[in-house]
Formats: structure tokens, sequence, C-alpha cells
């Protein structure tokens, strides 16, 4: 699977946001996708995840409330929609897909089980 996150930029704080991920080369359908992100100096983190189907999604502690993950399995994408945007909130947005049927967390928002990555869009926030 190949894939090519867009849509970063430079945001206010407060302001809004949506990135999106394009998937090519495998059936995009067959595989639950991840939103993480990795700030300067810091570890990569779990920012959202959906299901291959679409119905299940995750989200991490930070961005509840705030972000929404979805997916349209007949165009191959997947969406990241950010509002409320914090200062915090700027890092280096990745896309990632694994393949499995799987619906559980565990299964979903941990990186180290992703076998493919897009290159990254960055989003900053200022103050």
């Amino acid at each position: 699977v190949q894939l090519q996150a867009s849509g970063g930029g430079l945001v206010q704080a407060g302001g809004s946001l949506g990135l999106s991920c394009a998937a090519s080369g495998r059936t995009f359908s067959n595989y639950g996708m991840g939103w993480f992100r990795q700030a300067p100096g810091k570890e990569r983190d779990f920012v959202a995840a959906i299901s291959r189907g679409g119905g299940t999604t995750f989200y991490g502690d930070s961005v509840k409330g705030r972000f929404t993950v979805s997916r349209d399995n007949d165009k191959n994408m997947v969406y990241l929609q950010m509002t409320i945007l914090r200062p915090e909130d700027t890092a280096v947005y990745y896309c990632a897909a694994r393949r499995t049927f799987s619906v559980r967390s565990a299964d979903l928002i941990e990186g180290a089980k992703y076998s493919y990555w897009g290159q990254g869009t960055l989003v900053t926030v200022s103050s």
C-alpha cells in the first residue's frame, strides 16, 4: 500500500484543518487506518484510527472531542478533521495502514503494528 498524506499547513490556535491520505496499491477496505504525529524532539504519538469498514474509531486522549477520523473506501481515502487546534498539536502527521479485520483498540492504536506509512504532512499551530 502506498500512502500520500496532504493538507498540512499553518493555522492559528482555535482554528481548523483537514488532512487527507490517499491510498493505492491494495484493496483499501482490507486495511485499518491510523493517524499518528511526531513533534520535534518527541516520540511518535497515536492520534486516531479507524477500522476497515469505518464503523469503529479510536482517538488519543489529547484529541478526543476535537478531531474526527473518517474514510471513504470507494475513493481509497482516509481523513482527519481537526478543530479547536492548539499549539501543542504542532507536529508532522502521518497516516498508516495495516491489513486487519480487527476492531480492537489494541490492534489499531499501536504504531508498531502498522506496516505502511505515508510521508507525513506538517501541521503548525500558532498561538
